[in-house]
């Protein structure tokens, strides 16, 4: 089985980590990682976004060891459109999304029907919740909320941080 999932994966945190896993578990994995013109029109909120090249190399890093663990194999590509690669592929059998996603799901699979390529079979995945019950969100953490594993971060819980603590 062939799967594709996309998104612009800055910071890479443990929401994206359940996504590869399920991605995982079901086939091979494709990534469509957002163009550097792409990426900020994905954002809720402007703010810096690493360049392809740094969220490809960190990608990779992240994938590398789910797909060794699974035995499956995968592939990162650049993506310029939000609808993405599984548009135009028809041997992708599923797009795993998050839930924010389905209506772009939905219309990968209506813009397949007009080329006369089969749907996707859409599998979605529940975001995973940070300590404070809030999901996790890149966003979150690049404003300094919580971490990669959804901790509240020290500035954003009032408690000094551990190179403060003591003083």
């Amino acid at each position: 089985m062939n799967v594709a999932l996309g998104g612009t994966f800055d910071p890479v945190h443990d929401g994206h980590r359940a996504l590869f896993e399920r991605a995982f578990e079901l086939g091979d994995v494709t990534v469509g990682l957002t163009s550097d013109e792409l990426a900020p029109k994905t954002r809720n909120e402007e703010r810096h976004v690493k360049s392809y090249e740094e969220r490809h190399a960190a990608l990779k890093r992240e994938l590398a060891p789910l797909a060794e663990r699974h035995d499956r194999e995968f592939e990162i590509r650049r993506l310029d459109e939000p609808t993405g690669i599984a548009t135009e592929e028809p041997d992708f059998d599923y797009l795993v999304v998050s839930p924010e996603t389905t209506r772009g799901a939905q219309e990968v699979n209506d813009i397949r029907a007009t080329k006369g390529l089969d749907p996707l079979d859409v599998v979605v995945v529940d975001h995973v919740p940070a300590e404070d019950g809030e999901r996790i969100s890149s966003t979150r953490i690049v404003r300094g909320e919580i971490d990669e594993h959804g901790n509240r971060t020290p500035e954003a819980s009032g408690r000094p941080a551990p190179h403060e603590q003591g003083r």
